[in-house]
C-alpha cells in the first residue's frame, strides 16, 4: 500500500502571500510544501490587461527580504515588471513548490492534521496555510442572461485591450480601480464610453508636492491594524480607493471625463433584450467619492499643519461637472442598439472560492473567520487577504509582516507539541 505524503506545513497558493510564508518558513526550519494550480504569478501574466499597472507606488513593493529591485522608486509597475519582480523574488526564496497543482479537498484529519485531495494524489499536513487569495469567481448578475446576445458580455478578467471589443461604444459596468482604468484604458483608445458608476471612493494622486500614499504612509495611516480601524471587522469590506498608476500615476475625476464625452450612468438595475436600467444614484456616489477624496485631502492638511511642514499650498476642491447641471442627460434607461454599444465590460469584483474547504472556519456569509490570519480551526490560516492585520495585507506592502506572524505562531505551535527532553 502506497503511503500518503505528510508535510509538516503545506501552503495552498503560489502567490506573493504562499511565496511569502515559504519564506519565513525557510529561515524558521519548518518542512512544509507549497501547492500552486497554476504557475508562479500567473494571476498577474494572465489576468489582467495589457495596459495594467500598480496605482501604488514602486517603493510599497516591500516582499520579505526583497523590497523593490528597479531604479523608479517613485514610479509605478506595469504588468510585465511585476511577473518580473515576483519571480526574481522566487527565485531568491526558492520555495519547495509544486506547480500545477490543485488542491480539490481540505478537511480535518483522522490523526488531528488536515487531509488534502489535490490533482497529484492526497497529502496531509499538520498544518496549512490558505493563500488563495479571494479573487476566485467573476461576479456577473444573472439578469446578465437577459441581455440581447448582439452585445458581447465580457468581465474584467478577460479584458485585455480595446481591439479585443467588436468596433462601437462600450458600456463599463462598475468604478472601483479596474472599472475606472479600463474605462481610461477605453477613452484613450478614442472609443465612446458609458460607464455606471458605483460607491467606490477615490483619492488624490499628488497633493501638497507629494504622492498622496507617501503622505498617508509618514501619518501612519498604514500602520493602523483593523482592531483599531474606526470601522473595525467592516473595514474588509470597503472597496479600494481609484487612482491610476498610468503614465507616470495621475488622479481620476469621473466629472472631468464626462466633460470629455465619458457618458456617465448610476448603478446598474437590470437589462432586457438591448435596454439596460440605472439606479437613480450617480449624483450621490460621485458626491460620496469626492467627500473621500476631500476627506483625505484634509487629513494631509492637518498633519502638514501640525508637523510644521513646508508643502505648497493647493487650491480647494471644486466639482467641475454635476449630472443635475445638465437636464435629462442622465437618462434611467438606454437602448444599446440606439446608442450604438456594442459591449459591456463587467467589473463589479469577485467572490472567493473557499467551497473546498469542509471546516468550520467560516462565517455566516461564507468570509473566513480569523485573527492576524489565525483561524479557530487549530492549525489553520489565512494571508494574502485586505486587512487581515492592516491595510496593506493584501497587498505587496504588508505581506512580510504577516508572513511572519503567521511563521512565528506555526514554530511556537511545533514546539509546543515537542516531547519535552528529560
Amino acid at each position: 500500500m502506497t503511503s500518503v505524503p505528510h508535510f509538516p506545513v503545506i501552503i495552498v497558493g503560489g502567490g506573493q502571500a504562499g511565496l511569502s510564508v515559504s519564506h519565513n518558513l525557510k529561515k524558521q526550519g519548518i518542512e512544509h510544501l507549497v501547492l500552486e494550480k497554476n504557475r508562479i504569478g500567473h494571476s498577474w501574466r494572465n489576468d489582467r490587461w495589457d495596459s495594467f499597472c500598480l496605482v501604488t507606488p514602486n517603493w510599497q513593493c516591500r516582499l520579505p527580504d526583497y523590497p523593490y529591485q528597479g531604479s523608479d522608486p517613485t514610479g509605478y509597475m506595469v504588468k510585465d515588471e511585476i511577473v518580473a519582480y515576483l519571480e526574481g523574488f522566487a527565485e531568491m526564496v526558492k520555495p519547495p513548490i509544486r506547480e500545477g497543482v490543485a488542491v480539490t479537498r481540505l478537511s480535518r484529519g483522522a490523526h488531528g492534521g488536515f487531509d488534502l485531495e489535490t490533482s497529484d494524489g492526497p497529502m496531509t499536513a499538520d498544518q496549512v496555510v490558505v493563500a488563495t487569495g479571494g479573487y476566485d469567481i467573476p461576479i456577473v448578475p444573472p439578469y446578465a442572461h437577459a441581455l440581447s446576445r448582439d452585445v458581447v458580455q465580457m468581465h474584467s478578467v478577460d479584458y485585455r485591450n480595446p481591439d479585443q471589443l467588436p468596433p462601437g461604444a462600450v458600456l463599463v459596468v462598475g468604478s472601483g480601480q479596474s472599472g475606472v482604468q479600463i474605462m481610461e484604458d477605453l477613452y484613450i483608445a478614442g472609443r465612446q464610453v458609458h460607464l455606471c458608476v458605483g460607491p467606490a471612493p477615490r483619492s488624490p494622486r499628488q497633493y501638497r508636492g507629494k504622492d498622496a500614499t507617501e503622505w498617508l504612509m509618514e501619518m501612519g495611516y498604514y500602520k493602523l491594524t483593523v482592531d483599531k480601524h474606526p470601522l473595525g471587522d467592516r473595514a474588509k469590506e470597503k472597496t479600494n480607493h481609484y487612482m491610476s498608476g498610468r503614465a507616470g500615476g495621475h488622479e481620476i475625476d469621473l466629472r472631468r471625463f464626462a466633460l470629455q464625452g465619458v457618458k456617465l450612468h448610476g448603478s446598474m438595475a437590470g437589462m432586457d433584450g438591448t435596454t439596460v436600467r440605472f439606479a437613480d444614484d450617480l449624483a450621490k456616489n460621485l458626491d460620496d467619492a469626492d467627500e473621500v477624496y476631500v476627506s483625505i485631502r484634509r487629513d494631509i492638511d492637518a498633519y502638514i499643519a501640525k508637523a510644521g511642514i513646508d508643502a505648497p499650498e493647493e487650491p480647494p476642491f471644486v466639482p467641475v461637472w454635476a449630472p443635475d447641471g445638465v437636464p435629462d442627460a442622465i437618462p434611467d434607461a438606454i437602448d444599446c442598439a440606439a446608442e450604438g454599444i456594442s459591449a459591456i465590460v463587467w467589473a463589479i469584483g469577485f467572490r472567493p472560492n473557499y467551497g473546498w474547504i469542509e471546516l468550520p472556519a467560516f462565517d455566516g456569509r461564507g468570509n473566513p473567520k480569523f485573527r492576524r490570519g489565525v483561524s479557530p480551526v487549530d492549525g489553520l490560516y489565512f494571508i494574502g487577504l485586505p486587512w487581515l492585520n492592516t491595510w496593506g495585507s493584501g497587498r505587496f506592502l504588508g505581506v512580510a509582516e504577516d508572513s511572519a506572524y503567521l511563521a512565528e505562531v506555526m514554530r511556537a505551535r511545533i514546539d509546543a507539541r515537542q516531547p519535552v527532553a528529560a
